[in-house]
């Protein structure tokens, strides 16, 4: 595995966003582990499920941590797409976008709730 990446399952847009990544993961490079599955977290004992429900987690293969807009730009150029997020690691525009992305997070469900009807789903499927 190049990438395992720890998010929220209860999240309509989180989830949304893991069907995509999974849709275009031909190499079979990334590993989805929702952060409430307890079972599949035990084998993650050094990462914390409470902080990555808050905000999106990932391990490489490497073992480096990445966090937030990091882990989202990583697993996207391991599928080889979205190639343009890797702006928003810019200098000037880093600062800006990190802190739009903890917004986003801490409000993930009024705005899944308001683009997709629901903010949380008791039973999120990955496809």
């Amino acid at each position: 595995m190049g990438l395992t990446l720890f998010f929220d399952g209860s999240c309509p847009i989180c989830v949304h966003e893991m069907n995509q990544l999974k849709r275009w993961d031909f190499d079979g490079k990334l590993r989805l582990i929702v952060a409430t599955d307890q079972q599949a977290m035990e084998a993650f004992p050094h990462i914390d499920a409470t902080s990555s429900m808050r905000l999106l987690h990932a391990e490489t293969a490497e073992g480096e941590l990445l966090l937030g807009l990091d882990a989202n730009i990583a697993a996207w150029k391991s599928v080889r797409r979205k190639f343009w997020l890797g702006i928003l690691r810019w200098p000037i525009i880093r600062t800006i976008a990190d802190q739009a992305y903890l917004l986003f997070a801490r409000n993930r469900y009024l705005i899944s709730k308001i683009l997709t009807g629901k903010s949380r789903c008791g039973q999120c499927r990955i496809g």
